[in-house]
Parts: structure tokens; C-alpha cells; sequence
């Protein structure tokens, strides 16, 4: 009987998180669903995955708790391993620097940048001995062109563009890809209360993406297909940035 295929995603109860989860349970994955405290978002997401997966309560930022849930996923699935880790857990906290809390400064790259470390260090020993991993790490237009207001949030994107390049080239030879995904303006809860419309103005394809072309893109680089794809990053913002 062929071993099931596991892939992890941070942030997974919502938004990109959640089309991420359905796409790649479409693909014949079992999702692991993580979230913070959402409980009742993350079975929703189970549910439209049709029950193809399992949920995984931790806060990424804290490196202890992540090792421990991760350990303990291991000791319940004795024989497998997580062959697809989607790094999608963030927050913006956005503010000009000059009026930024400091509490806000930290709490962002905590998520977004720690918690690609958090997670993806303790997972790298088995897909290295399996010969075969990806780690898809949610970056943003910010990371790339950075955004007033924005300083925290471009400096954790940004940084974990930087540490995509890093580790790609650290674990290729081992058959574990790196690359990252830099969205732009998606419609989710996160968008809302943004000025849709005066932004449109500013887009060239006139319009906000949907989440589902995100997770298109992340499906895709999970592939067997996308194996000789590593340290880079797609970006899917419509020609805002290019």
C-alpha cells in the first residue's frame, strides 16, 4: 500500500492558509492544519478538505512549543514523515516606524520569520534522509519592494526571502527544494478594510488576486515537477511589482 503524503501548513485555518490546505488535499495530501487559537477556522478547513487531515494547535513563534508538537506528531506517526512544510503563519501590525510599538516590531518577525525556523529546523533531518522535501516559505510583494508602514512586515519578508536563497542552497543536494511564494494584494480577511478600488488603480491587472491562485502556485512547487525550482521566489501580485 503506497504511504501517505503529509504536508504541513503553518497558519492553515484561514485565508491563503485555508486555499493552500484545499489544494493540497485535492492533491492527494494529508494536511496538517496549524493554527494558533482558532480552533473552530481550522475545522472549518478541515471540513471543506473533506476530512483529508488532521489539525496541529501551536504558536509557531514559540521554538519550544513547535518542537514538542512536531515531536509528538513523529511519535504518532511512526514510519512517516512531513515531506511538505508551507510556512504561511504571519500577522501585520503596520504602523510608521517613528510610532511603532516596539511590542509590534517583534511580535511580527517573531511569527514570520522565527516561526520559518521554528518549524522547518526540527523537520529538515527526515526529509534530508528521505532524499525528498519542500519548504514553501509565504513571503510578500512587501519583502520585496518594502511598504510604508510596513517596516516590520517588509523586514520579515524580506528576511525570510534572504533565508529561502540560504537554506535552498544548503539542502539541494539532498533533494529538498526552497522557494518562496510573494503574494500581493489577495482578497482575504487580511485586505479587508483596505482601499480596494485606489489600489486596483495601481495594479495592472486591475484587481485583487484570490487565494486559490496563491495555493495553485505552492501545489505546484510541492510537485515532482518543480524539482529543479529552488531559491526562488514567485511572485503573484498582478504586475504590481516586478
Amino acid at each position: 500500500m503506497e504511504k501517505k503524503k503529509y504536508a504541513l501548513v503553518t497558519g492553515g485555518s484561514r485565508g491563503i492558509g485555508r486555499a493552500i490546505c484545499i489544494r493540497l488535499a485535492h492533491e492527494g495530501y494529508q494536511v496538517i492544519i496549524n493554527y494558533a487559537s482558532n480552533e473552530a477556522a481550522a475545522r472549518e478547513t478541515l471540513e471543506l478538505m473533506g476530512g483529508q487531515g488532521e489539525l496541529l494547535p501551536f504558536d509557531v513563534s514559540d521554538a519550544d512549543a513547535a518542537k514538542q508538537a512536531l515531536t509528538d506528531w513523529q511519535a504518532a506517526h511512526p514510519g512517516e514523515y512531513i515531506a511538505v512544510v508551507v510556512n504561511n503563519a504571519g500577522i501585520r501590525q503596520d504602523s510608521v516606524m517613528a510610532l511603532m510599538p516596539v511590542s509590534n516590531w517583534h511580535r511580527v518577525l517573531d511569527i514570520s520569520l522565527s516561526g520559518f525556523f521554528n518549524v522547518t529546523q526540527p523537520l529538515l533531518p527526515a526529509m534530508q534522509l528521505r532524499k525528498f522535501g519542500r519548504i514553501i516559505n509565504m513571503a510578500s510583494v512587501s519583502g520585496l519592494k518594502g511598504l510604508p508602514g510596513q517596516a516590520n512586515y517588509s523586514a520579515a519578508k524580506g528576511g525570510l526571502i534572504a533565508a529561502t536563497k540560504a537554506l535552498a542552497q544548503e539542502v539541494a543536494r539532498r533533494g529538498v527544494t526552497v522557494n518562496a511564494v510573494a503574494p500581493g494584494f489577495i482578497k482575504t480577511d487580511m485586505t479587508e478594510g483596505l482601499d480596494e478600488a485606489a489600489l486596483c488603480k495601481q495594479i495592472p491587472a486591475n484587481r485583487f488576486g484570490r487565494p486559490e491562485e496563491v495555493a495553485a502556485a505552492v501545489a505546484f512547487l510541492a510537485s515532482e515537477d518543480a524539482s529543479y525550482i529552488t531559491g526562488s521566489t514567485i511572485s503573484i501580485n498582478g504586475g504590481l511589482y516586478t
